[in-house]
């Protein structure tokens, strides 16, 4: 096995094991509509193994940004049709990561007058809206009936992007967002038959991903998880609590034979990440995390030495739309421009030289 062989990951075909890792870049304005800048973003990174699209809102409540994108709306799914059509065009594959922010946003956001989550506990600090910084509000904690709406937001838009052409979808159970928050004790502070132990924190994350497989065949659908990754106030600072928490998380997926589980993690061969690897026994893709810029020597070594099937990278596949050529052939690399990693131009998002320029 090496980073530059073809893997299948379910029912996805891929030419090499390099995967464009999710990179929310807010350049999809007002109305969450994809428009040609993205698609063109997208169709130059198509060398890739696999490109998982920014995380995108499957309910008009689920929007964390501006300029963040739905496929929610008949406008926003012909959009991302044209964006699967253009990655395509270049021999690509793309998947949508399905994004539910949960208490990660605010009413000016998400144009809605509350935000959810599993409890009602709100993140300290401020959410980037509109007209500026606004406090984050206390989240509405969902009933067991909203939870099933919620569910089946999650499944219409998953049947919305295989309608759009994307090749399969990923579940955002990781960085903070809704799934996320129910996972940790501190942001999920339940007492029914989704809170308190592991087991019944991680049901929402098993029952929404079962249902989009159901929906649209498991080896389309993968799934993000970030265990102890402490990040926008969903703090898992037990160990024990943690493992158990994803042991039940991994164990609930398992029998669906899922494309892949994709984990960011700052030890990604470390025990608790590889011992999800092997309680899973699917196709597994790794990513080393926010600290630190993924390298080509490692994504390298943790395919070769056997600690994942694919390697999920972020910042180096911004700023290299033709990353796999220059890893290939050892070329330098672009480095990231973290200043234009948010905005709403071209600029930092499709100006990044390649290496034939």
């Amino acid at each position: 096995m090496d980073l530059f062989s073809p893997v299948s990951l379910g029912d996805l075909h891929l030419p090499n094991r390099v995967v464009m890792a999710p990179l929310t870049r807010t350049r999809s304005g007002d109305a969450g509509v994809p428009g040609p800048l993205v698609a063109e973003h997208y169709a130059q990174r198509a060398s890739v193994g696999l490109i998982i699209s920014e995380g995108t809102y499957p309910s008009h409540e689920s929007r964390a940004y501006p300029g963040q994108p739905g496929i929610v709306t008949a406008e926003q799914i012909a959009a991302w049709s044209a964006v699967a059509d253009a990655v395509h065009a270049k021999g690509g594959r793309i998947v949508m990561q399905l994004m539910h922010s949960g208490r990660v946003s605010h009413p000016s956001i998400n144009g809605q007058d509350r935000v959810v989550g599993p409890s009602a506990v709100a993140i300290e600090g401020e959410a980037h809206g509109p007209s500026g910084k606004v406090a984050y509000p206390v989240p509405h904690a969902l009933t067991t009936e909203e939870l099933s709406i919620v569910r089946d937001e999650f499944v219409t838009a998953a049947k919305n992007a295989i309608a759009a052409g994307l090749d399969g979808v990923e579940v955002h159970g990781a960085n903070g967002y809704l799934l996320h928050q129910f996972l940790s004790p501190v942001s999920n502070v339940r007492d029914d038959q989704y809170g308190g132990s592991p087991e019944a924190r991680a049901r929402f994350v098993v029952e929404v991903t079962t249902a989009i497989a159901e929906a649209v065949g498991a080896g389309r659908v993968g799934i993000r998880l970030s265990p102890m990754h402490n990040i926008q106030d969903v703090f898992e600072t037990d160990l024990a609590d943690a493992t158990a928490t994803y042991e039940a998380v991994v164990d609930g997926i398992a029998p669906l034979g899922l494309a892949y589980v994709s984990v960011l993690h700052s030890e990604p061969t470390g025990s608790l990440v590889q011992d999800l690897r092997e309680r899973f026994g699917g196709p597994f893709i790794v990513n080393s995390g926010f600290g630190s810029v993924t390298t080509r020597d490692e994504a390298i070594a943790l395919v070769e030495d056997a600690h994942a099937d694919a390697v999920a990278v972020g910042r180096l596949a911004i700023a290299n739309p033709d990353l796999v050529e220059r890893w290939k052939g050892e070329h330098p690399e672009n480095a990231p421009d973290a200043a234009t990693f948010y905005g709403s131009g071209a600029a930092g998002y499709t100006d990044y030289p390649r290496l034939s320029a």
